[in-house]
């Protein structure tokens, strides 16, 4: 071997650990992160002054409103409707929800992803003077919207509920090529949600990088976005 081709090999090295180091620290966090996907719903342990659902997925709206008409919360605030729809789109799906949409549903139409989602939210729940919410989510979104919801609103006390889909019950998501897509692509979302936040406290801006608002006349956002 020349010397040449020894320094190159023993350049090269480093940057190989680095990389293993890298892919290893990141196998081992994707682990951690599905292990924390619950696969079985379960109801609150406890009462809170509103209850808020990210939309996004299918289950979500349906789920937070019957926690509403078990007195779970006081009302519901749906983050993340399309500005074209109203009540009477979830109507469709709900109609025997009628009297609740009437009475104790408030929409939000501003939030486009799971950061906005978060500052609406945080600004319904300063309106209402509330000091407990419960936090209605797909379980692959949850832990996203965690980070997001604790970072806007540190003083709430946050309960949260994972929804869990038929299709996630029927069979698992690792047998399913779009279903490792979903999980991986959400746990690469979290990460990055977890960088912003922490350089937020640092006072830096960290770029928007989430799903876009959809373009059709659906009450909420495309699923396949992850909230």
């Amino acid at each position: 071997m020349s010397e040449a081709e020894a320094r190159a090999r023993a350049g090269g090295w480093p940057v190989t650990r680095f990389l293993f180091s890298f892919l290893i620290i990141f196998l081992a966090g994707f682990a951690w992160f599905a292990s924390q996907l619950r696969s079985e719903e379960s109801k609150p342990d406890r009462h809170a002054d509103g209850i808020v659902v990210l939309t996004g997925g299918a289950s979500r709206v349906a789920d937070a409103l019957d926690l509403l008409s078990k007195g779970y919360g006081k009302r519901l605030l749906i983050s993340g409707v399309h500005p074209a729809n109203g009540t009477a789109d979830i109507l469709r799906a709900q109609p025997e929800r009628e009297a609740l949409l009437k009475c104790c549903v408030d929409l939000d139409r501003s939030a486009v992803n799971t950061r906005s989602n978060a500052i609406e939210t945080q600004r319904w729940v300063k309106e209402r003077g509330y000091r407990s919410l419960i936090v209605v989510t797909s379980n692959y979104h949850m832990p996203r919207a965690t980070v997001e919801l604790t970072h806007a609103m540190p003083d709430i006390d946050l309960i949260f509920y994972p929804v869990v889909s038929e299709a996630w019950r029927g069979e698992p998501w690792w047998n399913s090529p779009a279903g490792v897509r979903l999980v991986a692509l959400e746990y690469v979302k979290y990460l990055v949600a977890q960088v912003r936040v922490r350089l937020a406290a640092f006072g830096i801006n960290f770029p928007e990088w989430e799903e876009q608002p959809a373009k059709s006349g659906a009450v909420s956002r495309p699923s396949v976005s992850a909230g």
